[in-house]
């Protein structure tokens, strides 16, 4: 067992300052899901300008001009050793010192994030230091983009024209699923292998099982709440088992159960593991921005049920179901 840190407001409290309710679960909206959906190296700029540290900041500042942008990463060697920023040259120019060189102003404490992470880490991150710009970096620590609050907006409004455009298409693929198969019972099963510490894929299988839902005809809502319980449980696959696992979802026209099993290391303390911030991740997936203790409190306040069984040595299994009592797939009332 690692030892339990206090977790920051931000991991504690979740999107928009709080934690999620029971109401909140069933309000979730698109916006919230593409933070999850969406990888920085979707919405970082790539194409960046690049200063280095013996530069003039009067250069600076009409590269800055003509690119109409607010900052630029700094590079020595192929190697990111700060950022420079607009509100840098004002201090600067302050001063008088437009003759100073790049070195001189520049930020060096550097704050990062990961390409293959979702927006919601750079959103949070954002919130957390207040700056206006992050260095995005690959999993070798390569400078590979840059992204800010604005790259974000574009990236969801995108995304959100692309849902408009496909909703149709959602639709007439979603038909009658379970009114056209004629059965005693009828079960959808999606099955994805999980490996451990895959970061670089993390939330993938969560994605396609939401769309999936969505293609299928599944209220909106309710494919929103099993999107964020089926990606918390994917991520503690990858973060706390020692082989990975196995997800599961099973789709009927009156309930959805979604499962993840694992052999080890397995849970000496289930009533501990449920308690918020509460975490037994290592302090280096801490510092990628997981492991936070909020996982399975999340989960249980998306589903209707869940249930955890666990061996330590032989591992876990996680059940979560969601009832759909009143609407088939396609959203009219069974009779």
């Amino acid at each position: 067992m690692c030892p339990t840190r206090t977790p920051t407001r931000q991991e504690t409290h979740g999107r928009q300052g709080r934690s999620i309710t029971d109401h909140d679960a069933n309000e979730i909206n698109r916006v919230e899901e593409l933070s999850y959906d969406l990888k920085i190296q979707e919405v970082m700029t790539v194409k960046l300008q690049t200063v280095s540290p013996e530069m003039p900041l009067s250069k600076v500042l009409e590269i800055l001009r003509i690119h109409r942008i607010s900052g630029v990463p700094v590079i020595e060697d192929g190697q990111l050793i700060g950022i420079l920023s607009l509100e840098d040259i004002v201090r600067a120019m302050e001063k008088n010192e437009l003759s100073a060189t790049v070195s001189q102003y520049m930020t060096q404490k550097l704050i990062t994030v990961s390409s293959h992470d979702s927006i919601v880490r750079a959103i949070q991150t954002f919130t957390e230091s207040r700056l206006g710009r992050l260095p995005v970096i690959n999993e070798d620590n390569k400078l590979v983009g840059m992204i800010t609050k604005g790259d974000i907006t574009r990236g969801i409004l995108t995304a959100l024209q692309k849902d408009y455009k496909e909703e149709e298409v959602r639709k007439y693929r979603a038909s009658h699923l379970f009114e056209d198969i004629i059965s005693d019972r009828t079960t959808l099963v999606l099955r994805y292998n999980i490996k451990a510490h895959d970061f670089t894929r993390g939330g993938n299988a969560s994605s396609h099982i939401k769309r999936a839902l969505l293609r299928l005809g599944a209220d909106p809502q309710i494919a929103r709440r099993c999107g964020i319980a089926v990606y918390e449980a994917e991520m503690n696959l990858i973060i706390h088992t020692t082989n990975g696992g196995i997800l599961k979802l099973e789709v009927e026209s009156h309930r959805i159960t979604m499962s993840t099993t694992d052999d080890g290391p397995g849970i000496a303390d289930i009533a501990q593991v449920l308690q918020p911030g509460y975490s037994t991740a290592t302090e280096q997936v801490r510092e990628m921005g997981f492991g936070a203790g909020m996982g399975l409190v999340n989960i249980k306040r998306c589903v209707d049920k869940m249930e955890i069984e666990s061996t330590v040595g032989k591992g876990t299994k996680l059940v979560m179901r969601i009832h759909i009592p009143t609407e088939n797939f396609n959203g009219r009332k069974d009779g």
